[in-house]
Protein backbone atom coordinates (compact mmCIF):
# COMPACT_ATOMS: atom_id res chain seq x y z
CA UNK A 1 0.00 0.00 0.00
CA UNK A 2 1.52 3.52 -0.77
CA UNK A 3 2.27 5.71 1.80
CA UNK A 4 1.21 9.74 0.98
CA UNK A 5 3.52 11.74 2.16
CA UNK A 6 3.10 14.39 5.11
CA UNK A 7 1.46 17.45 4.24
CA UNK A 8 4.46 19.74 4.55
CA UNK A 9 6.42 17.38 2.25
CA UNK A 10 3.64 17.97 -0.39
CA UNK A 11 3.48 21.49 -0.05
CA UNK A 12 7.35 21.84 -0.09
CA UNK A 13 7.28 19.97 -3.56
CA UNK A 14 4.48 22.34 -5.09
CA UNK A 15 6.96 25.09 -3.70
CA UNK A 16 10.09 23.48 -5.32
CA UNK A 17 8.49 22.10 -8.50
CA UNK A 18 7.23 25.65 -9.03
CA UNK A 19 9.42 27.66 -8.67
CA UNK A 20 11.58 25.69 -10.61
CA UNK A 21 9.38 25.82 -13.71
CA UNK A 22 9.45 29.34 -13.47
CA UNK A 23 13.07 29.98 -12.93
CA UNK A 24 13.52 27.92 -16.29
CA UNK A 25 10.71 29.90 -17.97
CA UNK A 26 12.18 33.08 -16.91
CA UNK A 27 15.71 32.34 -16.66
CA UNK A 28 16.07 30.21 -20.28
CA UNK A 29 13.74 33.35 -21.88
CA UNK A 30 16.40 36.04 -20.72
CA UNK A 31 19.42 33.67 -21.88
CA UNK A 32 17.79 33.53 -25.47
CA UNK A 33 16.76 37.02 -25.41
CA UNK A 34 20.46 38.42 -24.40
CA UNK A 35 22.13 35.39 -27.55
CA UNK A 36 19.70 36.05 -30.47
CA UNK A 37 17.60 39.26 -31.77
CA UNK A 38 15.36 36.65 -33.62
CA UNK A 39 12.36 36.39 -32.02
CA UNK A 40 11.16 33.32 -33.03
CA UNK A 41 14.76 31.47 -32.37
CA UNK A 42 14.28 33.22 -28.66
CA UNK A 43 10.76 31.73 -28.62
CA UNK A 44 12.19 28.26 -29.23
CA UNK A 45 15.06 28.45 -26.37
CA UNK A 46 12.54 29.58 -24.14
CA UNK A 47 9.99 26.71 -25.56
CA UNK A 48 12.87 23.78 -25.34
CA UNK A 49 13.94 24.07 -21.64
CA UNK A 50 10.30 24.59 -20.19
CA UNK A 51 8.92 20.94 -21.98
CA UNK A 52 12.10 19.69 -20.78
CA UNK A 53 11.67 20.71 -17.14
CA UNK A 54 8.38 19.79 -16.91
CA UNK A 55 9.25 16.00 -18.05
CA UNK A 56 11.98 16.51 -14.76
CA UNK A 57 9.93 17.72 -12.46
CA UNK A 58 6.57 15.66 -12.99
CA UNK A 59 8.84 12.63 -12.80
CA UNK A 60 10.57 13.56 -10.02
CA UNK A 61 7.93 15.50 -7.58
CA UNK A 62 5.30 13.60 -8.62
CA UNK A 63 4.99 10.61 -6.34
CA UNK A 64 5.21 13.45 -3.22
CA UNK A 65 2.67 15.94 -4.24
CA UNK A 66 1.16 14.86 -7.65
CA UNK A 67 3.28 17.52 -8.94
CA UNK A 68 0.24 20.38 -9.86
CA UNK A 69 2.72 23.15 -9.88
CA UNK A 70 -0.63 25.27 -10.92
CA UNK A 71 -3.89 26.40 -9.31
CA UNK A 72 -6.00 25.39 -12.09
CA UNK A 73 -4.58 21.81 -12.06
CA UNK A 74 -5.16 21.74 -7.99
CA UNK A 75 -8.47 23.36 -8.43
CA UNK A 76 -9.86 20.40 -10.89
CA UNK A 77 -8.39 17.86 -8.59
CA UNK A 78 -10.21 19.17 -5.15
CA UNK A 79 -13.62 19.41 -7.66
CA UNK A 80 -12.92 15.83 -8.55
CA UNK A 81 -12.15 15.12 -4.86
CA UNK A 82 -8.70 13.64 -5.20
CA UNK A 83 -7.63 15.96 -2.76
CA UNK A 84 -8.95 17.46 0.25
CA UNK A 85 -9.89 21.44 0.50
CA UNK A 86 -7.67 22.44 3.15
CA UNK A 87 -5.36 20.80 0.87
CA UNK A 88 -5.78 22.06 -1.97
CA UNK A 89 -6.17 25.71 -0.89
CA UNK A 90 -2.66 25.60 0.83
CA UNK A 91 -1.31 23.72 -2.50
CA UNK A 92 -2.55 26.58 -4.56
CA UNK A 93 -0.66 29.43 -1.76
CA UNK A 94 3.02 27.05 -2.16
CA UNK A 95 2.64 27.31 -5.70
CA UNK A 96 2.11 30.89 -6.04
CA UNK A 97 5.10 31.40 -3.25
CA UNK A 98 7.11 28.95 -5.36
CA UNK A 99 6.54 30.90 -8.70
CA UNK A 100 7.16 34.15 -7.23
CA UNK A 101 10.46 33.12 -5.68
CA UNK A 102 11.30 31.50 -9.15
CA UNK A 103 11.29 34.87 -10.87
CA UNK A 104 13.64 36.41 -8.31
CA UNK A 105 15.91 33.38 -8.54
CA UNK A 106 16.31 33.86 -12.23
CA UNK A 107 16.77 37.63 -12.40
CA UNK A 108 20.05 37.04 -9.52
CA UNK A 109 21.25 34.70 -11.84
CA UNK A 110 21.41 37.21 -14.76
CA UNK A 111 22.38 40.17 -12.63
CA UNK A 112 18.99 41.99 -12.76
CA UNK A 113 16.69 43.76 -10.45
CA UNK A 114 15.59 41.22 -8.41
CA UNK A 115 12.01 42.74 -8.06
CA UNK A 116 10.85 43.94 -11.47
CA UNK A 117 6.99 44.43 -12.52
CA UNK A 118 6.41 43.35 -16.49
CA UNK A 119 5.54 46.51 -18.77
CA UNK A 120 4.99 43.43 -21.93
CA UNK A 121 1.26 43.78 -22.97
CA UNK A 122 -0.80 40.89 -23.13
CA UNK A 123 -4.27 41.53 -23.53
CA UNK A 124 -7.53 40.98 -25.76
CA UNK A 125 -9.91 38.44 -26.81
CA UNK A 126 -7.68 36.63 -28.89
CA UNK A 127 -5.30 36.36 -25.95
CA UNK A 128 -7.90 35.37 -24.06
CA UNK A 129 -9.02 32.21 -26.08
CA UNK A 130 -5.57 31.45 -26.50
CA UNK A 131 -4.95 30.66 -22.60
CA UNK A 132 -8.15 29.06 -22.52
CA UNK A 133 -6.98 26.55 -25.35
CA UNK A 134 -4.13 26.45 -23.62
CA UNK A 135 -5.62 25.33 -19.99
CA UNK A 136 -8.27 23.16 -21.56
CA UNK A 137 -5.33 21.31 -23.06
CA UNK A 138 -3.29 20.77 -20.40
CA UNK A 139 -5.67 19.76 -18.04
CA UNK A 140 -7.47 17.73 -20.50
CA UNK A 141 -4.13 16.11 -21.38
CA UNK A 142 -3.36 15.30 -18.04
CA UNK A 143 -7.17 13.88 -17.21
CA UNK A 144 -6.30 11.54 -20.18
CA UNK A 145 -3.09 10.72 -19.39
CA UNK A 146 -4.28 9.08 -15.97
CA UNK A 147 -7.21 7.13 -17.60
CA UNK A 148 -4.88 5.40 -20.08
CA UNK A 149 -1.34 5.99 -19.62
CA UNK A 150 -0.23 7.08 -16.23
CA UNK A 151 3.64 6.51 -16.71
CA UNK A 152 3.48 8.54 -19.64
CA UNK A 153 1.94 11.86 -17.91
CA UNK A 154 5.07 13.97 -17.69
CA UNK A 155 6.60 13.39 -20.87
CA UNK A 156 2.36 13.98 -21.97
CA UNK A 157 2.80 17.20 -20.04
CA UNK A 158 6.03 18.53 -21.23
CA UNK A 159 5.66 17.61 -25.10
CA UNK A 160 2.05 19.32 -24.79
CA UNK A 161 3.46 22.50 -23.23
CA UNK A 162 6.27 22.61 -26.02
CA UNK A 163 3.67 22.31 -28.90
CA UNK A 164 1.09 24.66 -26.96
CA UNK A 165 4.03 27.45 -27.06
CA UNK A 166 3.50 27.76 -30.50
CA UNK A 167 -0.28 27.14 -31.50
CA UNK A 168 -1.55 29.23 -28.99
CA UNK A 169 -1.27 33.35 -29.15
CA UNK A 170 -0.43 33.69 -25.81
CA UNK A 171 2.62 31.69 -25.38
CA UNK A 172 0.43 29.29 -23.61
CA UNK A 173 0.82 30.36 -19.90
CA UNK A 174 -1.85 27.57 -18.94
CA UNK A 175 -1.42 28.49 -15.15
CA UNK A 176 -2.36 31.16 -12.69
CA UNK A 177 0.45 31.07 -10.77
CA UNK A 178 3.29 31.23 -13.96
CA UNK A 179 1.43 33.86 -15.29
CA UNK A 180 1.47 36.04 -11.70
CA UNK A 181 5.41 34.95 -11.37
CA UNK A 182 5.70 36.63 -14.65
CA UNK A 183 4.05 39.39 -13.97
CA UNK A 184 7.28 40.14 -11.77
CA UNK A 185 9.99 39.82 -14.52
CA UNK A 186 10.25 42.92 -16.55
CA UNK A 187 12.24 40.27 -19.41
CA UNK A 188 11.42 38.37 -22.85
CA UNK A 189 9.02 36.00 -20.60
CA UNK A 190 7.12 38.72 -18.28
CA UNK A 191 3.21 40.07 -18.55
CA UNK A 192 2.12 43.21 -17.24
CA UNK A 193 0.04 42.75 -14.26
CA UNK A 194 -3.18 44.62 -15.57
CA UNK A 195 -3.63 41.55 -18.21
CA UNK A 196 -3.25 39.36 -15.17
CA UNK A 197 -7.38 38.78 -14.55
CA UNK A 198 -8.19 38.07 -18.11
CA UNK A 199 -5.20 35.24 -18.69
CA UNK A 200 -6.53 34.03 -15.13
CA UNK A 201 -9.96 33.93 -15.16
CA UNK A 202 -9.36 32.49 -19.52
CA UNK A 203 -6.93 29.35 -17.30
CA UNK A 204 -9.38 28.64 -14.91
CA UNK A 205 -12.54 28.36 -17.48
CA UNK A 206 -10.67 26.51 -19.64
CA UNK A 207 -9.80 23.45 -17.12
CA UNK A 208 -13.47 23.95 -15.81
CA UNK A 209 -14.39 22.79 -19.33
CA UNK A 210 -12.33 20.38 -20.05
CA UNK A 211 -13.07 18.51 -16.90
CA UNK A 212 -16.24 18.69 -17.51
CA UNK A 213 -15.59 17.54 -21.41
CA UNK A 214 -13.47 14.92 -19.69
CA UNK A 215 -16.02 13.42 -16.97
CA UNK A 216 -18.18 12.51 -20.27
CA UNK A 217 -15.29 11.45 -22.99
CA UNK A 218 -13.30 9.28 -20.47
CA UNK A 219 -16.44 7.27 -18.36
CA UNK A 220 -16.09 3.98 -19.00
CA UNK A 221 -19.07 2.55 -21.10
CA UNK A 222 -20.36 -1.08 -20.64
CA UNK A 223 -20.22 -3.23 -23.88
CA UNK A 224 -22.76 -3.79 -25.88
CA UNK A 225 -23.04 -7.66 -24.82
CA UNK A 226 -23.31 -6.97 -21.47
CA UNK A 227 -25.74 -4.17 -21.89
CA UNK A 228 -28.19 -6.48 -23.59
CA UNK A 229 -27.44 -9.40 -21.65
CA UNK A 230 -28.60 -6.39 -18.79
CA UNK A 231 -31.14 -6.15 -20.76
CA UNK A 232 -32.60 -9.58 -21.40
CA UNK A 233 -32.38 -10.26 -17.77
CA UNK A 234 -34.84 -7.18 -16.53
CA UNK A 235 -37.78 -8.98 -18.60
Amino acid sequence: MAVIPDLSRRLAAEALGTAMLVTTVVGSGIMADRLTNDVALSLLGNTIPTGAILVVLITILGPISGAHFNPVVTMVFALRRDIEANASFLYIVAQIAGGMAGSLIAHAMFELPIIEVSATVRTGTGQWLAEAVAAFGLVFTILAGLRFRPDAIPWLVGLYITAAYWFTASTSFANPAVAIARALSNTFAGIRPADLPGFIIAEFLGALLAMALASWILTDQKPATQALNNLKGAE
